[in-house]
């Protein structure tokens, strides 16, 4: 069944060259041998089954009302059919137009997509060559079931494996050390909400770092994609999130070499493992718990233009039918971008008030280095190819920097 009324331009590129397919076809031994676990497997209330008859009004009216929003305008094609998500977004991840909604500011769940806050937020803090070992208090308080990515006691690793960890196993036990790191888990929560509280993501209520079902822990598609939107301006952040496969350090044992494992990224819409990859994607993060359902968060570009889509907790009992839907949402913006008209926008952070430019944009991070490309907005596309070698040239600070966006996803690191 087609997604949109109008012949699709992008559904026949949803796959990657015939030779990165085979790639990806290569990573089923190590999928199926090692599954991701659920980051909390254990029963739990689940998500409430409608939304607030009114919400946030932050980034536009629309936005408050339950049920899909959208404007039609002339040549737009309608909604893609079938989509069970009880909250999604799709928005234009340079100018923060979103072009759709449903249910955007419903405080659900978020399971481990809030690992983009959480990266967001303590990335900046940690150079990635610093180097800790592990001692029992650091994987303290790990709830039951939770994500790993094989974190050990007596082990060393540096940040940037930790980092590996967070994004491509979603570890949960990475989460724990690198927020010890940060001064321990009730510092690193508060953080995480004081710059949830800057973003202007007011739905979002942190208890535990990794997004592990915690009483009172929400977010919404809104500040999720918030949270995406404002990661991507940091050149870790985006290295990280576009990785598809990495070595992971062992355990250290005494007289031994140190070994290490292939771990594989779970977000389906990179690797193409049970999905078709996604031409263009190039993360952001998915999550699965009891309470929130799947939810998943991914950025994605055809012919220069940028989206941002949001996913939670589809209805639907269909394996990966959160990665099916966000690929139908996908393929509607990118051909319906032009031919609607905005139901609202992705606002900026609280800093960046009174500052010139399209304050749309979020605020730019000025440890982080800039881009210099062709083109306009905040990003720039770099083509990907081999061991994805990736140039950056160091500019001024601007309201308007330009990042790479991989056509191509990194395959390893």
């Amino acid at each position: 069944m087609p997604t949109t009324s109008h012949p699709p331009r992008y559904a026949a590129t949803r796959r990657y060259r015939p030779a990165l397919a085979a790639a990806a076809s290569l990573l089923l031994p190590l999928l199926t041998a090692a599954p991701a676990a659920a980051d909390n497997p254990a029963d739990g209330k689940g998500a409430p089954k409608t939304p607030p008859a009114r919400m946030s009004t932050v980034g536009g009216e629309l936005l408050g009302r339950p049920g899909p929003q959208v404007q039609l305008g002339p040549g737009a094609p309608q909604l893609p059919q079938g989509l069970s998500g009880r909250s999604w977004l799709v928005a234009d991840a340079e100018s923060g137009e979103i072009l759709a909604a449903n249910n955007a500011h419903w405080r659900l769940p978020p399971a481990s997509t809030l690992k983009m806050l959480f990266a967001d937020t303590v990335l900046p803090k940690l150079p990635r060559d610093k180097v800790h070992k592990v001692v029992p208090a650091d994987l303290e308080g790990m709830g039951a079931g939770s994500s790993a990515v094989g974190v050990r006691e007596g082990s060393s690793y540096t940040v940037h494996d930790l980092w590996l960890g967070v994004f491509l196993r979603s570890g949960n036990d990475a989460v724990r050390v690198l927020s010890t790191m940060n001064g321990g888990v009730p510092q690193t929560v508060r953080d995480m909400q004081a710059h949830a509280d800057e973003l202007q993501a007011n739905d979002t209520h942190v208890v535990s770092p990794d997004g592990y079902d915690e009483e009172g822990q929400v977010s919404s598609a809104y500040d999720l994609t918030l949270f995406a939107r404002s990661g991507l301006q940091k050149a870790d952040f985006r290295e990280y999130c576009s990785t598809v496969t990495a070595q992971f350090p062992d355990e250290e044992k005494k007289g031994e070499k140190r070994t290490s494992s292939t771990i594989v990224n779970t977000n389906r819409l990179l690797t193409g493992q049970g999905v078709p990859a996604y031409k263009g994607m190039a993360g952001v993060k998915n999550g699965s718990t009891t309470n929130a359902g799947n939810t998943f968060t991914g950025v994605a570009q055809h012919d220069g233009r940028k989206l941002l889509v949001t996913v939670m907790n589809p209805e639907k009992s269909e394996q990966y039918e959160v990665y099916t839907e966000s690929a139908k949402l996908l393929d509607w913006g990118f051909e319906a971008a032009g031919h609607v008209k905005p139901v609202g926008t992705l606002v900026a952070p609280k800093s960046s008030a009174g500052k010139s430019g399209d304050r749309t944009q979020p605020s730019a991070d000025r440890t982080q280095a800039s881009v210099a490309g062709s083109g306009g907005g905040m990003w720039t596309a770099m083509g990907i190819t081999g061991a994805v070698l990736v140039i950056l040239a160091v500019a001024g600070f601007m309201i308007h920097r330009r990042h790479p966006l991989p056509d191509l996803v990194r395959r390893k690191r």
